[in-house]
């Protein structure tokens, strides 16, 4: 026997077999085979070979930190469709349909093992002590008989991914319009506006936030921008087809912004801080952090606020402050000098009515079957927040 042979079995939530589609002369299959698994994150070994990664598994870096964000966020529901997951090689895999068990073989380590997803399984490793069962899952995608080509397959799948949008508007500095903006904040050196840049803010979050407050674009309640929660991408893009069209002109409405950006920010902290307050105005008895969705502090795992790092006392889906915080375009309007302004201080807006969005987005949850990524993306819920903001507003308008 091998001396480097290993053996492991684990539970999995589902399996697969995906046959090779290529027969030999007599019939039967090829030895190379690929296998699908989706297994509890709980469950997933904690020795898988790694000598066959040719990354280095460096968990400060800004990849690992959004998988490391991905992971511990379970009330999104959705990591192992986000998260391109393990690529092992083995030697061979059998599944056992009784027990919902696989198991699989490593006969030799320099060619059978993890070849790709090295960040992805050492952060699950260093943070699932955080999480519940059944709360995360990861893929796990196992081939067989691959030795032969075993270099190219760890080099195909190892490659970059191709340049994203935003870095390639960094490249033609058309982020000056909010570093500058924003550069006398806290936050400011933790945002980076493209790919293996240091920070934990990405800008792409800065757009959609932003995107809920173009009042050129979204100036009525025709339409309203859910898309800042589901659709990130059409943001950047938004953002760079308004600058290549107005440039640093006026006429750009992320210029017109400027003078309210700032506050957009910590109006997006002051939602997130006072989330379980507000709850409690509305339910004296309740408490927040039996939401589903919500997360509470644990093992010394501490939460804090997006851009000024305040303790959080719960931590809340993004499904739930975007609806309350794009409520607030409500009390934007253009002034005579073109720029964007509030009708009246949304902080003290906020103060007066928070309990009541938290209340209406809360209950909105609970009848879309207490799925906060549902209220993200659904319209009747931005469109009742809206007007709740609207109607409180207008004795300021007179």
């Amino acid at each position: 026997m091998n001396e480097e042979k290993k053996q492991m079995t684990f539970k999995v939530a589902s399996f697969r077999k995906i046959p090779n589609p290529y027969l030999n002369e007599e019939g039967g299959e090829k030895d190379s085979c690929m296998y699908i698994a989706v297994c509890d994150v709980l469950d997933l070994p904690s020795d898988i070979p790694m000598k066959t990664n040719p990354r280095e598994q460096k968990l400060t870096t800004n990849v690992a930190k959004k998988i490391k964000e991905s992971l511990l966020n379970p009330q999104e529901y959705n990591f192992y469709l986000l998260n391109r997951g393990l690529l092992l090689s083995a030697k061979e895999v059998t599944y056992n349909n009784y027990s919902n068990e696989i198991t699989i073989v490593f006969d030799d380590f320099d060619v059978h093992g993890d070849v790709d997803g090295g960040h992805t399984y050492k952060t699950i490793l260093e943070q699932r002590s955080f999480l519940n069962p059944k709360e995360q899952f990861v893929k796990i995608e196992i081939l067989t008989g691959i030795e032969n080509i075993f270099q190219s397959l760890a080099a195909a799948r190892n490659t970059s991914t191709q340049v994203e949008d935003k870095s390639i508007a960094e490249l033609e500095n058309r982020f000056d319009i909010i570093k500058n903006a924003i550069e006398r904040e806290t936050f400011s050196p933790r945002v980076y506006f493209k790919e293996n840049d240091s920070g934990d803010i990405d800008v792409t979050d800065i757009l959609s936030i932003l995107n809920m407050f173009n009042i050129d674009r979204y100036n009525n309640m025709d339409i309203f921008p859910t898309i800042s929660y589901s659709g990130k991408k059409k943001c950047i893009e938004a953002y760079i087809k308004a600058h290549k069209e107005y440039g640093d002109s006026k006429e750009n409405p992320y210029v017109k912004m400027k003078p309210i950006m700032v506050d957009i920010f910590k109006l997006y902290d002051a939602i997130e801080m006072n989330m379980s307050t507000f709850y409690k105005q509305k339910n004296a008895s309740g408490r927040y952090g039996a939401v589903k969705g919500t997360i509470m502090p644990k093992n010394n795992h501490f939460l804090y606020s997006k851009f000024y790092h305040n303790s959080l006392e719960v931590g809340s889906p993004t499904g739930f402050l975007y609806p309350i915080l794009g409520s607030f375009r409500a009390l934007v309007k253009e002034n005579e000098k073109g720029e964007y302004c509030w009708i009246t201080d949304p902080f003290q807006v906020l103060k007066s009515i928070g309990g009541e969005l938290v209340e209406t987005t809360v209950e909105r949850s609970r009848t879309l079957g207490n799925n906060p990524q549902s209220v993200g993306k659904d319209n009747g819920n931005w469109k009742t927040l809206y007007m709740t903001v609207l109607l409180n507003s207008l004795e300021y308008q007179k």
